[in-house]
């Protein structure tokens, strides 16, 4: 599947990126080189209007305090369940997961997860590191198809666990999960947004194109 192709498709879909705080802008500059719609999200009725939602990264215990304080929380599980795809990335998992180890904050708890905040250290830590996801190869032009996807792991999160309706989608070599699907929620620990590659993002667009299915 081309961008051109994928983006002539999805360009009657509207997607929104939570813009409370963190790295929204960098998702909302990939959506429309990918010929998509995306709205900066930042109080409950722009949700209405949207076909998906990504939860970027940040500071997750303020970005769950903002959602609450605008009123965000209930209308964005309303939309989840409603089936319309959300992609959590980095504090955004944090977010969607049901259960976070040692932590006390707002949760969206909508996915069957258990997660391990800043599992890899503080900021000077971060790294990166070339991951296998083969679920891109629906969206992978042919060169790319089973090409690792090079993550962006700044204070990164970690999946410890998943409930028995969540399909892992990536691990690092250690084991570790770091990506994985339940319905129409999608989560990854790292930053697709800081790299070149989109195909994390065009995956996304496929789910919002087929309704979250």
């Amino acid at each position: 599947m081309t961008l051109r192709r994928h983006g002539a498709k999805a360009r009657m879909h509207r997607i929104g990126v939570l813009a409370l705080q963190g790295a929204f802008i960098e998702h909302v500059n990939v959506l429309r080189s990918l010929g998509m719609d995306a709205l900066e999200v930042r109080l409950p009725q722009e949700l209405d209007k949207l076909d998906g939602l990504i939860i970027p990264g940040g500071e997750s215990t303020t970005v769950g305090k903002l959602a609450v304080t605008y009123g965000l929380v209930e209308p964005i599980r309303m939309m989840a369940d409603a089936g319309k795809p959300v992609w959590g990335t980095c504090a955004g998992l944090i977010f969607l997961a049901r259960t976070v180890e040692g932590l006390e904050q707002p949760l969206l708890g909508l996915m069957d997860l258990t997660v391990e905040r800043n599992a890899f250290g503080r900021q000077v830590d971060s790294f990166e590191a070339e991951i296998l996801a083969p679920c891109l190869d629906v969206v992978s032009q042919p060169d790319q198809k089973g090409c690792p996807f090079r993550a962006v792991f700044i204070r990164a999160p970690l999946i410890t666990a998943v409930g028995e309706g969540v399909e892992v989608l990536a691990r690092l070599d250690q084991g570790g999960i770091v990506a994985a699907r339940q319905a129409n929620l999608l989560v990854t620990a790292f930053h697709p947004e800081l790299t070149t590659d989109a195909r994390f993002h065009r995956y996304f667009l496929t789910m919002v194109e087929s309704g979250g299915a």
